[in-house]
């Protein structure tokens, strides 16, 4: 690794990268990777390819297929994925099992009860509870809603009913959505209580046989049908959250 020396004698990491800035098209992974090199304290010495053939030029006299490529000193560090894992932050692979996309989703449908909560001038925590599950159900119905072939077909995977009746996984994210807004303007009790008691517990029924009868390794469609969910520990509290909820509204109803 080179350094450069400053004013005052003060020592700067120096990289260099190539990165296409093309017009109409500027390479995000080359922002990205200035942005990461200057983030961990580089001076970045900045090449633009600004035309195919200049591109084509230097992939050829690299002997590499994609840009950018980064340079430290005398070493090739390559493109935006390999200074992630330069720096030990690699990238999360694609097949990668995570909860994040449904812990983001609780975090979310928390904060946006705790808002609506204090437009309304309640912050109890029972009123606050009383929305954010019903938030967190409609922001899953979302997910779900916006590729229902995917996720139906995910959810075949493990739920029973679904298995049984395939219609089942089409209805399930309207069912879910619809159940999540009647609970939120607290109307129609009659249909939300019932809809959001069935799909939960024949929910939490099909995790629980999958995962800990069945002992699958499974991906959840909770948000969608694209996801790398883990089936689970979180996907069985989402379904039982469900069910809790609508057997708190029955007994307020009551």
């Amino acid at each position: 690794m080179t350094a450069s020396w400053g004013m005052g004698g003060e020592s700067k990491r120096k990289a260099v990268l190539y990165r296409m800035v093309m017009p109409g098209h500027t390479c995000p992974f080359g922002l990205k990777s200035k942005a990461l090199l200057e983030r961990n304290g580089y001076v970045v010495e900045d090449h633009h390819l600004t035309t195919r053939e200049e591109v084509d030029a230097f992939k050829a006299k690299h002997g590499v297929k994609t840009t950018p490529q980064t340079f430290i000193g005398d070493d090739r560090v390559g493109g935006h994925t390999d200074l992630r894992a330069f720096f030990g932050d690699p990238v999360r692979s694609k097949d990668q099992l995570t909860y994040t996309p449904v812990l983001a989703i609780f975090a979310v449908a928390g904060l946006m009860a705790l808002a609506a909560r204090w437009v309304v001038g309640d912050l109890s925590f029972s009123s606050w509870l009383m929305w954010a599950i019903p938030f967190a159900m409609c922001l899953l119905g979302l997910q779900k809603l916006q590729d229902i072939e995917s996720f139906s077909t995910m959810f075949l995977n493990y739920d029973l009913l679904a298995k049984r009746w395939v219609g089942y996984g089409y209805v399930y994210p309207f069912a879910e959505t619809a159940a999540g807004l009647l609970m939120i303007t607290g109307v129609l009790n009659w249909v939300s209580i019932p809809v959001a008691l069935f799909i939960g517990i024949i929910g939490a029924v099909s995790v629980f046989q999958a995962v800990y009868v069945e002992k699958r390794e499974l991906k959840c469609a909770c948000v969608g049908g694209n996801s790398n969910v883990p089936l689970g520990f979180v996907s069985l509290t989402e379904n039982v959250i469900m069910v809790l909820m609508a057997l708190w509204m029955l007994s307020m109803a009551v």
